[in-house]
């Protein structure tokens, strides 16, 4: 076991490029795992990531040359060779493209959700949307990019389970998803999940699919300006729905605080965490989406505008919550009674995307 208040950096190139590890303040808390924290490209900005069921780690960033896709089959340590998430056939002048969300789904499947600046450039209205693309094992490219829902939007995100199913989840003055129920080769029409629903269009969605099959969608709320974060169960085969408040301090603003946040699913329900204020809170959550105890607790954690934010889990109640700002992640461990377990971690990181992973083996990686 790694003992608070030890480093240590190893350096190795692959294909060429240089790739790094940084694990900085790899803590042991009470029956937790360790902190690390890995440097996955040089120049690139790591928004999303996930693990497989075999250990594999899957990662989506930024870049100067355009959205990359990594992975690496040691935990973290090293990446192979990075791929465009772009196909050349979609790309043109001036048309830049930005990393959403990253899913791994049914066999492995690699699913990355993008969105453009195609508002700058004024391009027709149905190219201002949600794109999809994928990369299904043995391929050695993604996939020519969909567009999923040919209109403005933003917030989007993906979830996926084991049956096939992909759920493309975006705003548009109201909260929307696309089903795909053949691993993403084709998507259904947009569905509305609650016309009652009146999500904070300027800020994001967070999805996943539940332990009963339910999709789960975490959004803000704007309804009289009151900026209240809700969890969403939907039931896609009975068109039901259920929503839960899952916030319980009150922010009352009458402009869009344009923020970001998170929900991952567990065995006994969901973890989420959002900013409330600026401060960053969390909660753990029954399957009905109900808050359990201790409650909402606070954590030393600010955001920024549209600064990434990402909770994880482990099988043993233990919770990392990390956040991106004034170019640091940074980062606080909680064991399962909701308590801090050690000081919060940093380590500077370009960008505002924030991305992290629970490997095989039950440790915690943050991708700066």
């Amino acid at each position: 076991m790694i003992q608070r208040g030890t480093h240590r950096t190893t350096v190795s190139a692959v294909c060429g490029m240089v790739f790094f590890i940084a694990c900085s303040t790899m803590r042991a808390a009470p029956e937790t795992a360790d902190v690390l924290v890995s440097a996955v490209m040089q120049g690139g900005q790591p928004i999303s990531a996930r693990c497989d069921s075999e250990g594999i780690i899957h990662v989506a960033c930024d870049s100067p040359d355009g959205p990359k896709y990594l992975r690496s089959v040691d935990g973290g340590r090293t990446f192979e060779a990075p791929l465009d998430l772009v196909d050349q056939g979609s790309r043109q002048p001036g048309l830049e493209f930005n990393v959403w969300d990253l899913a791994v789904g049914r066999g492995g499947i690699v699913h990355v959700a993008l969105g453009t600046n195609a508002w700058k450039l004024k391009l027709p209205k149905e190219e201002w949307g949600f794109f999809y693309t994928r990369l299904k094992p043995g391929e050695t490219s993604f996939s020519r990019l969909q567009n999923i829902n040919h209109k403005p939007s933003e917030g989007f995100s993906l979830a996926v389970d084991k049956k096939g199913n992909v759920a493309a989840c975006w705003l548009a003055d109201k909260l929307y998803v696309n089903v795909s129920h053949d691993d993403g080769a084709s998507f259904g029409p947009a569905v509305e999940i609650d016309r009652s629903f009146n999500p904070c269009n300027c800020c994001t969605t967070s999805s996943t699919y539940a332990v009963d099959g339910r999709l789960a969608i975490f959004y803000r709320e704007e309804t009289n300006d009151e900026r209240d974060m809700f969890l969403a169960l939907w039931n896609d085969e009975r068109g039901e729905v259920a929503r839960t408040k899952v916030s319980r301090s009150s922010w009352k603003t009458d402009s869009c605080p344009m923020t970001y946040y998170s929900v991952c699913a567990t065995p006994d329900g969901f973890v989420a965490a959002w900013p409330t204020k600026g401060r960053i809170r969390f909660a753990r959550l029954d399957r009905a989406g109900q808050v359990l105890p201790p409650g909402e607790v606070t954590t030393p954690g600010q955001c920024g505008i549209r600064t990434g934010l990402v909770v994880l889990s482990d099988d043993r109640g233990n919770t990392l919550v990390a956040w991106k700002k004034d170019g640091k992640l940074a980062w606080q461990l909680y064991d399962k009674t909701g308590g801090p377990a050690g000081d919060a971690g940093s380590a500077l990181s370009s960008g505002n995307g924030a991305a992290g992973v629970v490997t095989k083996d039950g440790r915690f990686v943050l991708f700066r």
